[in-house]
């Protein structure tokens, strides 16, 4: 009999020594090797009758083998009656010496049939290695298993990805984590053996050099990490970081987190990308190729993949990536690795200042919730965000200076923008608040102070974005007074009227600015880690704003202005007529069109119906009266060319006239050409008194999640709950609307109970 404790004194003596990492592991294995074979001898596997073979599997099996590894050890016999003894004799001196151990005692059609069965087992048998005994019977086993998952491997994909993607959630990711699980997490050892497995299976390539090299990294980062607690750990904290990043002769753990979060992405990419294109794609019926669906202007949904559509230049279309990009991110669906390498070799450069239509591009993008991870991810490793951020270099992969934070900075700078998403009905500017969430820390990585470096860079980013002057300034200010709100709420007494007028005064008394860092604060806080932001803190926070509210007065709201000649002019032409007029001017891409109708007949919701119908995305719009209806509505094509005018014309003279039944077309059109969007926001009505001319007249404002039709939809449900509407405002703001309306009773007078039945009808239109 081996003894155990022989073992465990020779593995002891090898993490004593400073063997680089890959020499540990070889030693480790050969060490294994040598005391398993004596083992298997004493126990006589080598002389057994009918053959006993001893096969490693896992770690051991790869000769990959960390300190602190489990053994996973197979017996394979073939019908030996003494086999149950020959496996005792082998398993007790390993559990003497307090080595894990993962068994099993199989002849080779029990351990197929397992496998055929448990996926963990079928991928574990491609690293099938003879140890002792008898070779035949392990070359019988391995062969087949490589057989049969090759025969099988197809089929169990669904089963393979879903195993995958569990272990993600479970587990998270290497790339821009602060503490990453080097062997569960996404971009892990687990994803390198899902692609050896997938090569196994012969439906994708074998990892090239790229991948190899990133394999080798985690290794040794896993292989320092153990032999420095002297236990089993996957889970690199901060405090072990800088230790492992020495004995690897990498500098600190900053520059040890950039290199693992390369690897972690690369691997992460290609498990994504092998997945896609190893799942065979249904054949479509009658030879009819697949569905191209547009998603947005040059870009299309083909299978699951965005793609570019067949008309679109990305040569000349400088915001097609970012189109392109947010409609991955909305659709939930993976950019093509064919589109971004089209992209990242043929996207021109953005001159500055951007066109409004990449911008809103952006701000559509940033507020599409969870998919922006994976979208801006995908724009990353192609080089395209540093095209668009090049100030994004010093932020990526930076780790964070306090423990507290889960991600990376630019991580984290990111997942502000998935939890901003969720508030942008809080603010009356949800496209600064998205733009705003994204660059709070990119002053971060320098020695200067965070907040005033970043207000610099943010005011030179906001500037190049074409953003006016004073949104550059709220922007900046916004990144300068990132921290105000937390740190006066938690830090100073709110109660003091003194408190209250200092953030006040840092503000400039400007409440926009105010609701932009409440919301801002809270996104940052749930972005940082689990447990930062309480209940403590948010009614701290809401006391502290309630009453900087108060101290200003106002929420800096604005009605439209009156009516020009040019809009006077087709007002008397649609009065005179009976009919409704349009009359359109086009700039590029923007379509200006003013509407007119007579004072009998509604305007607003034919207008919005019309436009809709037509893919015209409504940027903004404003609604008057004057002996008549006006209506002003700025807008681009959501995905083709702009609509022809005259047809334009005739279908808002029949809406006008109530002969087209808008509401079954606008349906259709949803069911069609709707994205599915990760953002569930809650959509919110506000009511503002004395901010409109009429003793019965009050200005309705809700903000909610853009969709097809939606501004329709409310004009609508306006109607039927009698309300007359005086003038309008709306705004899209990215994937968020702002619509303002100065509404009064039909009948009667505004009451809470009027106002509880209109907020009813608009929030059911809505939702």
């Amino acid at each position: 009999m081996t003894d155990g404790g022989e073992l465990a004194r020779a593995t002891a003596l090898l993490l004593e020594g400073r063997h680089g990492a890959p020499a540990l592991r070889n030693s480790l294995v050969d060490l294994y090797e040598f005391w398993l074979g004596k083992g298997a001898t004493a126990a006589g596997v080598d002389t057994a009758d009918p053959g006993v073979a001893l096969v490693a599997v896992g770690g051991l099996g790869r000769r990959e083998l960390v300190p602190y590894s489990d053994l996973d050890l197979v017996l394979l016999h073939n019908g030996n009656s003494q086999v149950g003894k020959i496996a005792d004799a082998l398993w007790y001196p390993l559990w003497d010496a307090r080595v894990g151990l993962d068994h099993s005692v199989r002849t080779p059609g029990e351990a197929l049939k397992v496998a055929a069965e448990d996926l963990r087992t079928a991928l574990g048998l491609l690293d099938a290695r003879h140890l002792a005994g008898d070779p035949a019977l392990t070359e019988r086993l391995a062969s087949a298993a490589r057989d049969q998952w090759r025969r099988t491997a197809r089929k169990r994909l669904p089963e393979l990805a879903e195993s995958v993607h569990s272990r993600w959630r479970r587990s998270g990711e290497i790339a821009q984590s602060a503490e990453p699980d080097l062997k569960h997490g996404r971009g892990g050892l687990r994803d390198f053996g899902v692609l050896e497995a997938l090569a196994a299976g012969q439906l994708t390539a074998r990892p090239g050099e790229d991948l190899l090299a990133a394999k080798q990294l985690l290794l040794d980062v896993r292989t320092e990490l153990r032999r420095e607690a002297r236990r089993e750990r996957d889970i690199l904290s901060a405090a072990d970081a800088d230790v492992v990043a020495h004995e690897l002769e990498l500098g600190d753990r900053f520059a040890l987190a950039r290199k693992l979060s390369g690897a972690g992405r690369t691997i992460a990419y290609a498990v994504d990308v092998a997945l896609r294109s190893a799942v065979e794609q249904p054949r479509p019926r009658f030879g009819r190729r697949p569905v191209r669906r547009p998603l947005a202007e040059g870009v299309v949904l083909h299978g699951d993949e965005v793609a570019l559509a067949r008309d679109a230049l990305p040569a000349r279309d400088p915001a097609l990536l970012l189109r392109a990009a947010a409609a991955s991110a909305r659709a939930g669906k993976p950019i093509s690795p064919g589109t971004l390498r089209t992209l990242a070799e043929s996207a021109p450069e953005l001159r500055e200042p951007w066109p409004d239509d990449a911008r809103n591009a952006l701000v559509e993008l940033l507020g599409a919730g969870e998919g922006l991870v994976d979208a801006v991810e995908a724009l990353d490793r192609t080089g395209l965000w540093a095209r668009l951020f090049p100030e994004w270099g010093a932020v990526r992969d930076l780790p964070p200076r306090s423990p507290v934070h889960q991600w990376t900075v630019d991580r984290h700078l990111v997942q502000a923008c998935v939890e901003a998403a969720k508030l942008t009905t809080t603010v009356s500017r949800p496209d600064l608040l998205l733009i705003g969430a994204l660059l709070h820390d990119i002053g971060k990585g320098r020695e200067a102070d965070h907040s005033e470096l970043g207000a610099k860079i943010s005011a030179s980013v906001a500037q190049r974005l074409g953003l006016p002057p004073a949104d550059v300034a709220t922007v900046s200010a916004m990144v300068r007074h990132h921290l105000l709100l937390p740190h006066t709420a938690t830090r100073r007494d709110i109660g003091d009227p003194a408190t209250v007028s200092r953030v006040v005064k840092t503000l400039d008394r400007d409440v926009v600015l105010l609701e932009l860092l409440h919301a801002l604060t809270r996104a940052d806080s749930l972005a940082t880690g689990p447990g930062v932001w309480t209940d403590w803190k948010d009614r701290l926070l809401a006391e502290l704003v309630s009453g900087c509210e108060e101290a200003v007065h106002g929420k800096g709201f604005t009605p439209p202005e009156p009516l020009d000649d040019d809009q006077r002019e087709l007002v008397a032409e649609a009065t005179r007529t009976g009919v409704g007029q349009v009359r359109i001017s086009a700039h590029g891409k923007v379509v200006t069109v003013l509407l007119a109708v007579p004072a009998d007949r509604e305007l607003l919701a034919p207008a919005a119906g019309v436009l809709a119908l037509n893919s015209l995305e409504v940027h903004s719009a404003v609604l008057r009266e004057h002996c008549g209806r006006a209506g002003v509505f700025t807008a681009s094509p959501k995905f083709g060319s702009l609509p022809d005018p005259a047809l334009l014309r005739e279908q808002f003279a029949r809406a006008v006239a109530g002969t087209m039944p808008l509401t079954q077309r606008l349906a259709a059109k949803e069911r069609d050409y709707a994205t599915s969007s990760a953002v569930v926001v809650k959509p919110v009505v506000r009511w503002f008194d004395d901010e409109t001319s009429g003793p019965d007249a009050v200005v309705l404002e809700l903000r909610a999640a853009d969709r097809i039709g939606l501004l329709f939809r409310v004009a609508s449900a306006l109607r039927r709950a009698e309300a007359d509407v005086h003038w309008a405002k709306a705004a899209t703001l990215g994937g968020a609307v702002v619509d303002s309306f100065a509404l009064s009773p039909r009948s009667g007078h505004v009451t809470p109970s009027w106002r509880a039945a209109i907020t009813d009808a608009v929030l059911a239109a809505v939702s």
